[in-house]
């Protein structure tokens, strides 16, 4: 697997994810203390970020994405202890 990292000091190396930081620094600003922050607010923040229409996802929401991408796994994947056509339950086969 190819991977990339980023030179240190270089945020236009890194586009999405400086995005997201500054998406989140609207509700928890630098230097916050995340220890003292209320678990309530913390969750209102990620509620937020995470129920707010971006242009790169067709203006759905993260969540509408995510919640779209986990149900068509859900649909297409299948176990091998789910039932399979007639009821039988299907087995990996013996090596």
């Amino acid at each position: 697997m190819k991977t990339f990292f980023c030179d240190p000091h270089a945020p236009w190396q890194k586009g999405g994810i400086e995005n997201a930081i500054g998406r989140l620094r609207r509700f928890i600003p630098r230097k916050t203390d995340l220890e003292k922050l209320p678990t309530k607010r913390f969750r209102q923040s990620v509620a937020t970020y995470n129920n707010t229409p971006r242009k790169c996802l067709d203006f759905r929401t993260p969540a509408e994405a995510f919640s779209s991408q986990l149900l068509h796994f859900e649909c297409e994947s299948t176990s091998w202890l789910s039932p399979g056509r007639h009821g039988e339950t299907l087995r990996p086969t013996p090596s």
